[in-house]
């Protein structure tokens, strides 16, 4: 068996990724918005921080994030019930709390892509695989640092709080 399985021009085959792309996107987005948020009230081994992470203070010091994750597309309200995570909605503890599990939506959704690219060597020549592959990695990762680093700042926040309430 060699691949790719179907032998395609390369304008096609991007063509047909394209469309698997923005397919497997809403595909996936709108499984997402569907999960019930008790799924997601708590960290997994994909989206639990990492001591590397130092609490999001690494996605300060090494890829600037403050400067660019304003310029990302939002997409968290695309669907009924779904939130736009560009600004909170407010600052109470439930509020906060909701944020920090749609946080972990938005994070699922990108790792989920991203572990889609593989496919695309079933209809793309190795180059233009391996370009589909790379346009998988720039188009999801950036958006899951974001989610990690804004969970990693509410997470302090609700810390703080949490010690600041007499038991």
């Amino acid at each position: 068996m060699s691949l790719p399985l179907v032998d395609l021009p390369d304008g096609w085959a991007v063509a047909i990724s394209a469309g698997a792309w923005a397919g497997a996107s809403v595909a996936v987005g709108f499984v997402a918005n569907r999960l019930p948020p008790a799924l997601l009230d708590h960290d997994t081994w994909l989206t639990r921080l990492r001591p590397g992470e130092a609490d999001g203070r690494w996605y300060e010091r090494r890829t600037a994030i403050r400067t660019w994750k304003r310029w990302l597309p939002e997409g968290g309200d695309v669907f009924d019930g779904g939130i736009d995570k560009r600004h909170l909605p407010g600052r109470d503890q439930a509020v906060l709390e909701r944020f920090v599990i749609e946080t972990r939506r938005a994070e699922l959704v990108h790792w989920t892509l991203l572990a889609c690219s593989p496919l695309f060597v079933l209809w793309n020549r190795p180059p233009v695989a391996a370009g589909m592959v790379a346009f998988g990695v720039v188009a999801n990762v950036p958006f899951i640092w974001v989610q990690r680093y804004n969970r990693a700042r509410l997470q302090r926040v609700l810390g703080r709080r949490a010690r600041r309430v007499p038991t």
